[in-house]
């Protein structure tokens, strides 16, 4: 049997057990990482990374395929070729590949050194096919395998910086070779590549210029690999050769190539003695990565995987992932299987981007951490940094902490970032309600985590007053928005492109936002003044005439505005799936609808007291969030929909809330390979879902979470930084309905450590700093509410909340 079917099994005992344990079941008794299916959202558009990598780390090293849906590299569908296995990649992303680099590749048979194919094309082959039609892959936290049509098996595992390849020939495989690919990231797009080979030691080393895949810019990335027979050992490979297309030249030992022309592909071949000990050859290929050198590419190689180790480097992955998956502990009794996979393989996606390039900016000298793969913060500032909040500061802190970095050197905190380089902006400057989220909630802490109070606020500073060059790469088109008090239609500047005003309107008041939080904190007075009377200027573009077509009881619409105050128009159906004209939203100079990627009937305020107010009242609001889900505007692939089944909340009704989100996730969500509704992108999809399960929606840059009963029992929480554990107990838990409808779920009352809460609907995050016991007595009756006092329902700043002390 294969040595990953004997891990796999060993994986799937342990699921197993986790689903028919007896009692009160905790997950991370049973190693959680066995819950985790790398292969959710690998197909359909879900664009995810199913390969070896650390949490964050920067290598991400996995199976590429030629499916045209390959952001990520793989694809779950067999009918695609294997067409390399590359060392870096993202996860979840649209537009074009990110990162694809530096792809190995084996070949079995070949009739002699110059007759093999080398060229992807050429050398691309189909994996085997289990039975029941999947792909013969196989994946967990830290770990990839797959065995090839061809009959080579190839296992791959890393660390930070490094990837560790193993493949294991076929017996009739007497000459093993293995391609290293220079040039092919996946988008042709390498300029200047150069390749050396070491004939003493058959290293090879190398590297090239490839194009940005969503912004402009080029940027240099090496290789170093290494070579080592599993088992036995040799001193050299028997033959090597550079190869130009699918032509190696054998004995040669250094491409250079000057000019910045595109070349069609350009690496290295090496042949390898086969095994005495063994009828299957097995060789090790260690591959470091830079964005440096070659040299420290190397050096990054040698110091993290040194022995070349590979199950070792197995264990250790697997164990540092099982660590911080243990932080959010389930109790499983009644919960069926599929939910707690679900679960648990959305908290590890979570944890694939941002990548920790520390060591690895090639753009300044700094001891400062620097994070990458920030793809984008318009998709991950709602729900994937407050998940980070509970249950992993320190990196959270690194992060802030690289992002101020950047601020320092650029000018501006950065918004989509990828293989160092700028990347266009989605919405507004969304790095300043990250760090008023990290700010908000540990303060206290900032200086124990090495975050200058002053450089953060330093940096949303510089966001919310100082124009850039170039907004669409960073920053605001602070000038307009601070003359205006909102983007206006007809205002056009050098330093950007007139579109998305309405859309970065309601973003750039909700940036404001979080600066008066942090403001708040600092004692600045002044500040909190000015910020929050900016944070309102979402109100600027309500119009209250404009009524859907077809529906004049639907009344009151966010709108692009001219200059001079005049309105223009957008079709409220716009950029949905009701629209007439079938319009799209995304990053075009030709869209001056004032929307990005959503249309007017979901694009709402941070202020939601004050929208219930513009729509008329509770039963108006209610009125229309019905009609947004009946008639489909909701999107669930898309983040500015995501808080809207949570908004019942407001109107207190907590529980048609708490059954919108049911239903979400299962019509939306499972564990098969197109089990997501579109992009992961970077993990926000799955820190959504990670969120619905638990029975919570985050507040980003507040201390409040809204409130709704758990999938499980019991969920746990240890924030390692305040070493406390929350617990939050579901009373009543009878299970979770298949289709999300009905059932005990709805939240009747609160404690919080054997005290009456004083609401339903949120709670405070100091439950989650103390370690509070939070109990949740359910029922099966949707008419609940957030409770009786003024402070039942979840704040809002036209109301009152977020206005005091923190």
């Amino acid at each position: 049997m294969p040595r990953w079917l004997v891990l796999l099994s060993v994986l799937f005992l342990l699921s197993d057990k986790a689903s028919s344990s007896p009692g009160n079941t905790t997950i991370t008794d049973l190693d959680p990482a066995s819950l985790v299916n790398v292969f959710i959202g690998t197909t359909n558009g879900g664009h995810v990374f199913p390969g070896a990598t650390l949490p964050h780390g920067m290598v991400k090293v996995g199976l590429d395929t030629d499916s045209p849906g390959n952001q990520a590299g793989y694809d779950a569908n067999p009918i695609f070729n294997a067409i390399g296995f590359s060392q870096l990649h993202d996860s979840g992303t649209g537009g074009d590949i990110s990162l694809s680099n530096f792809k190995l590749w084996p070949l079995a048979e070949c009739n002699s050194f110059a007759s093999c194919n080398t060229s992807l094309f050429f050398r691309k082959t189909l994996r085997k096919v289990l039975p029941n039609g999947s792909p013969d892959d196989a994946g967990s936290p830290g770990y990839f395998a797959t065995n090839l049509s061809t009959g080579v098996q190839v296992e791959l595992t890393a660390s930070r910086r490094t990837a560790l390849h193993r493949y294991t020939f076929p017996s009739s495989s007497r000459e093993p070779r293995i391609v290293v690919d220079i040039t092919n990231d996946g988008m042709n797009s390498a300029t200047e590549p150069v390749v050396n080979i070491n004939t003493t030691t058959g290293r090879v080393t190398g590297g090239a210029r490839f194009a940005a895949s969503f912004g402009p810019g080029r940027y240099n990335a090496y290789t170093c690999v290494d070579f080592k027979g599993d088992g036995y050992d040799f001193e050299a490979p028997t033959e090597y050769g550079v190869w130009l297309g699918n032509t190696p030249v054998q004995n040669s030992t250094q491409v250079i190539q000057l000019y910045s022309g595109f070349l069609s592909e350009i690496g290295a071949l090496l042949t390898f003695p086969p095994s005495p000990n063994s009828i299957h050859t097995t060789i090790l290929a260690r591959v470091g990565v830079s964005f440096i050198s070659s040299d420290q590419a190397c050096a990054n190689a040698e110091s993290e995987i040194p022995n070349f180790d590979f199950d070792e480097t197995v264990t250790t992955a697997r164990e540092t992932w099982n660590e911080l998956l243990s932080r959010i502990q389930v109790d499983t009794q009644g919960v069926d299987k599929e939910i707690t996979e679900l679960f648990y393989s959305s908290l590890y996606r979570t944890h694939i981007s941002p990548a920790d390039y520390t060591g690895e900016n090639p753009n300044w000298s700094s001891t400062e951490p620097y994070y990458d793969s920030l793809y984008c913060n318009w998709d991950t500032y709602r729900t994937l940094y407050p998940l980070m909040s509970l249950h992993d500061p320190e990196v959270f802190a690194r992060i802030v902490r690289g992002m101020i970095n950047i601020q320092q050197h650029e000018g501006w905190l950065p918004e989509c970032r990828g293989a160092t380089l700028q990347q266009w902006i989605q919405g507004g400057s969304n790095g300043d309600p990250i760090l008023g989220e990290f700010f908000v909630k540990f303060h206290e802490h900032a200086s124990a985590l090495n975050v200058s109070a002053n450089d953060l606020y330093t940096a949303l500073l510089a966001d919310a007053e100082e124009q850039p060059p170039n907004w669409n790469l960073q920053g605001r088109q602070t000038t307009v928005w601070k003359q205006y008090n909102f983007i206006p239609s007809d205002v056009y500047d050098s330093g950007g492109t007139a579109t998305k005003q309405v859309s970065r309107t309601l973003e750039y008041s909700f940036g404001d936002f979080s600066i008066s939080q942090v403001a708040k904190i600092l004692n600045k007075t002044d500040d909190v003044t000015k910020y929050q009377a900016r944070a309102g200027n979402f109100i600027n573009v309500w119009n209250e005439k404009v009524t859907l077509p077809g529906n004049s009881s639907i009344k009151g619409m966010m709108q692009p505005r001219f200059a001079d105050g005049q309105w223009n128009y957008t079709d409220p159906r716009h950029c949905s799936v009701n629209d007439p004209l079938d319009s799209t939203c995304y990053l075009d100079v030709t869209n001056h609808d004032g929307f990005y990627e959503s249309s007017p009937m979901v694009y709402i305020p941070q202020d939601t007291a004050k929208l219930i107010l513009l729509q008329g009242g509770n039963e108006s609001f209610i009125n229309r969030l019905n009609l947004i889900f009946d008639q489909n505007y909701f999107d669930v692939t898309d983040e500015p929909s995501q808080q809207i089944p949570f908004m019942y909340h407001y109107a207190n009704r907590p529980g048609l809330s708490t059954q919108r989100s049911r239903m979400i996730i299962a019509e939306s969500y499972n564990t098969s390979v197109s089990g997501l509704p579109g992009n992961d992108d970077s993990g926000a999809m799955a820190s959504f879902a990670v969120f619905y399960l638990l029975g919570m929606y985050p507040l980003p840059a507040t201390r409040q979470f809204l409130l709704a009963s758990p999938y499980f029992p019991k969920v746990t929480f240890h924030n390692p930084l305040f070493n406390t554990t929350t617990t939050i107990i579901a009373n009543n838990f009878t299970g979770n309905p298949q289709d999300g409808i009905g059932g005990t779920v709805f939240v009747k009352s609160v404690t919080v450590d054997g005290q009456s809460w004083h609401s339903n609907c949120y709670l405070d995050w100091d439950v989650f700093v103390k370690g509070s016991t939070v109990e949740l007595e359910l029922t099966s009756d949707i008419n609940t509410t957030c409770g009786e006092g003024s402070d039942a329902l979840p704040p809002s700043l036209s109301t009152g909340g977020y206005s005091g002390s923190i």
